[in-house]
């Protein structure tokens, strides 16, 4: 593929920057927002965004990482860098825009623009997958779809490319124009409009005209009229236009749809004549989906025919990673959903977050359909190998086999998956995380089953993308400066251990903190290098905290002077936290401990104070708001008193989740987040900017049908007095699903409709009344979701949202997803 390469000069002129000083001649075709995402950065272009985070603080990475060109809004940089080159401007995203924008306009191909409240990534993948057979396709990486990620995604066309097909989404009045000016689209599709990403717009009539300025421009408009009564059809954007409906009149009038062995049989009117179509999928979602696609097709010019063998043949999109534990003590990192360039990047920084293991290994497939000739889209792979410090590769296919010798790492090759499968006993996995990346033809699916750890029908799901967004939210309500210490004892409430961990590091938070020496040693083990604060250091476990680097929490004078007298003579100014009781009354000093508490601290230099801090009791609660500022106030004093008496500043914090959100006051140097990370926060009315991370689920064992005698499970407690429909599901008071939730307390979701437990609970199984439910042997039931919270849970048993999390066994096995 011919690379599109820009000057700075030209770069800086397009930016209207007068005063630009060349400092390192430079061919620009890559940009950047991620100092820790880099493939070529000698060719890179840095935009120091502020965000969450301001840009500008990670220029020194960038910079280590080779990169030599940034985009500022602040000055002062050209002295601390003087090699590279620094285009400075007023707004850096609107830089990235204009830059995009004039990308766009220099290429004569028709575009596909997708906008909607649901469904725009599934349809682009799936028109991806009908349409790469006659044309060259550039798309949207993932779910790139906002201000940010269309820029990123549009910058990506080349030469080469005939058709592009992006995603474009909006939270707001006034952003789409923006998105419209980079895209240029020729053709237009409207999923459908709901609820979701609402918030920002005053009413759906208002959400739907902003999506539709994206159209203002194209030739050919696809959508139903069942998402846009609220606009005449005169005023509809498109030269041309091509409507599908399941309710009215329209070009494509569906007649009905027919479930068939978890398929879909499609019947319509289309020209006045019936047309039908199979589609592989039963959910309505797909359905729909599906169905954008085939007006899609029609619209395009493709006979009936021609359209329904392509839908018959499309696949399920899976848009996430997989982590999951593998094989002798291995990490699995499964991703086969698409094969290029740019999905092997976001896949390869994902497994170097996860430093679990010393060793990294690559399974990858051919990558077909780049543009790219062979020896140009592998020796590119084999430098981003190289360069993201690969341990090893297992090439599977023809033509990356042929290419073996420009890797220069350990690397074993196969022709096909078959003999990958069929030598499988003869290759080594062993402590080490394995990414699996493959085309789909490469049927990937089977490596990744041999490679992963059998797993016990009941799971959980942590969305990772969903814990870094309300790290996100958390942090974007926090005063410049603020630091922020991650709690991650109690494995993480539950959410696993050095997944959540890497995380948080990748996303750089300043500390992380856990209640026991234990789970320190095993963050520090797999590959944490983060401060970490020991809440309760147990005396037996010094020497363990010596050893891997851990920070005490001191509390009284006792484990003090323990500490201290543990110390080796020669140790100076070890890390430690002091903690102050405001009125919690559990463990920490008081005002009365502090004539013997400052000698102590001074009288030795082993250690140094590098924190001192508190908990607030009930910073949820309005009616204890008096009590919180009381504890502030008194933590303020003693705090300063402490600071007085030794001379020298440490780090304050008190505020924990709910304390960020209700009391601002309290942030000081430092704040503590925890349940909040899993999006809990009590103290929170309106909880729509927090994500739901963990989804718990089992599966139907067996469904039996009980008469009006018949008693259900131990005690005989179960009693249909109808007779009924049960269903065993493999879930039970040793997976951490409490035995209050039995006879009716508890309830399930089966196929999207609640069931209520009947009988007791079992150790490894309950049952549910499923009594005029569609339910099935191998049917999936959820236990908790963002419709089924663990908020609803927690109230259904007269607790609180930690104590249904941190309950889950860890026998229960954890699955992480990263987009």
């Amino acid at each position: 593929m011919s690379e599109i390469n820009y000057t700075i000069q030209q770069l800086a002129e397009l930016l209207n920057i007068k005063s630009f000083e060349l400092k390192y001649p430079a061919l620009i075709n890559s940009l950047l927002i991620d100092s820790r995402v880099v493939i070529s950065p000698e060719t890179s272009l840095f935009f120091a965004l502020s965000a969450a985070r301001d840009g500008h603080e990670f220029l020194a990475e960038a910079y280590a990482n080779g990169i030599k060109n940034f985009v500022v809004s602040k000055a002062g940089y050209q002295e601390k860098f003087p090699e590279a080159n620094f285009l400075l401007v007023d707004d850096v995203h609107a830089a990235l825009q204009l830059i995009a924008a004039n990308h766009r306009n220099a290429f004569d191909l028709e575009v596909i623009a997708i906008t909607g409240s649901n469904g725009k990534t599934i349809v682009k993948e799936w028109l991806y997958q009908l349409l790469s057979s006659d044309f060259q396709v550039v798309r949207s990486p993932k779910s790139f779809n906002s201000q940010l990620g269309v820029p990123l995604s549009v910058w990506q066309i080349h030469q080469e490319h005939t058709l592009g097909i992006f995603e474009a989404g909006i939270s707001k009045n006034g952003e789409m124009q923006q998105l419209a000016e980079i895209i240029q689209p020729t053709i237009g599709i409207l999923t459908n409009i709901g609820e979701a990403h609402a918030e920002g717009f005053t009413s759906p009539e208002e959400k739907l005209k902003e999506k539709l300025k994206l159209f203002k421009d194209v030739k050919l408009f696809i959508y139903s009229p069942d998402y846009t009564v609220n606009i005449p059809a005169d005023e509809l954007p498109g030269e041309q236009q091509f409507s599908w409906s399941t309710k009215t009149e329209a070009d494509l009038s569906i007649l009905f749809v027919e479930p068939i062995n978890g398929k879909s049989y499609i019947k319509a009117l289309y020209k006045g004549e019936e047309i039908e179509c199979l589609l592989p999928f039963g959910d309505g979602a797909s359905v729909e989906n599906g169905i954008i696609c085939w007006a899609c097709l029609l619209a395009l010019g493709y006979t009936p025919e021609q359209a329904d063998i392509r839908l018959e043949h499309l696949t399920a999109v899976n848009m996430r990673l997989e982590l999951k534990n593998g094989i002798n003590q291995c990490s699995i990192i499964d991703d086969s959903y698409s094969a290029d360039i740019s999905s092997l990047a976001i896949a390869l920084d994902f497994l170097n977050q996860q430093n679990q293991h010393p060793l990294k290994t690559v399974i990858l497939s051919d990558l077909p359909e780049t543009g790219k000739t062979d020896v140009e889209l592998y020796t590119e792979i084999a430098a981003l190998l190289k360069q993201k410090q690969v341990n090893r590769l297992v090439g599977i296919g023809s033509h990356i086999s042929a290419f073996a010798s420009l890797f220069d790492l350990p690397a074993v090759f196969y022709e096909n998956t078959e003999e990958f499968i069929q030598k499988f006993a003869e290759i080594t996995f062993n402590s080490e995380t394995i990414l699996v990346k493959g085309a789909r033809r490469f049927e990937f699916e089977r490596i990744s089953k041999l490679l992963t750890q059998k797993v016990h029908g009941t799971v959980m799901e942590i969305d990772l993308n969903a814990l870094a967004s309300n790290l996100k939210f958390y942090k974007a309500k926090l005063a410049p400066g603020v630091k922020v210490m991650a709690m991650v004892k109690a494995f993480s409430y539950g959410s696993g251990s050095f997944e959540i961990a890497n995380l948080l590091q990748y996303h750089k938070v300043d500390y992380l903190a856990v209640a026991y020496t234990d789970e320190g040693i095993a963050l520090r083990k797999a590959g944490i290098t983060l401060p970490i604060m020991v809440m309760s250091p147990e005396p037996f476990a010094f020497e363990a905290i010596l050893k891997y680097k851990l920070e005490p929490e001191l509390y009284n004078l006792d484990i003090l002077k323990a500490f201290v007298a543990f110390l080796p003579e020669t140790q100076t100014a070890y890390p430690v936290h002091i903690k102050i009781d405001t009125g919690m009354h559990r463990l920490g000093f008081e005002e009365p401990d502090l004539p013997a508490l400052l000698p102590l601290l001074n009288q030795t230099k082993k250690i140094k104070v590098v924190s001192a801090f508190s908990h607030l009791a009930a910073s949820e609660d309005p009616q204890h708001d008096e009590f919180t500022g009381y504890q502030l106030e008194t933590y303020l004093h003693l705090s300063g008193a402490l600071r007085k008496g030794l001379g020298y500043g440490f780090i304050q914090h008190i505020s924990n989740t709910s304390a960020i959100t209700r009391h601002p006051e309290a942030q000081l140097d430092m704040v503590r987040i925890g349940i909040g990370l899993y999006g809990f926060d009590s103290g929170l009315a309106d909880k729509s900017g927090l994500c739901t991370v963990a989804v718990l689920k089992t599966t139907i064992t067996q469904i039996k049908t009980v008469g009006p005698k018949d008693t259900i499970g131990y005690g005989r407690w179960g009693v249909l007095p109808d007779g009924g429909t049960t269903a065993t599901i493999k879930i039970g008071y040793a997976d951490g699903y409490r035995r209050s939730f039995g006879n009716g307390v508890g309830k399930m979701l089966v196929n999207g409709k609640f069931a209520p437990v009947i009988g007791t609970i079992a150790m490894d199984m309950c049952m549910l009344d499923v009594t005029g439910l569609d339910a099935k042997i191998g049917d999936e039931v959820i236990i908790f979701n963002n419709e089924l919270t663990v908020d609803d849970l927690a109230k259904q048993i007269n607790t609180i949202p930690y104590e249904i999390l941190t309950n889950i066994s860890q026998r229960v096995k954890r699955i992480y997803f990263y987009e």
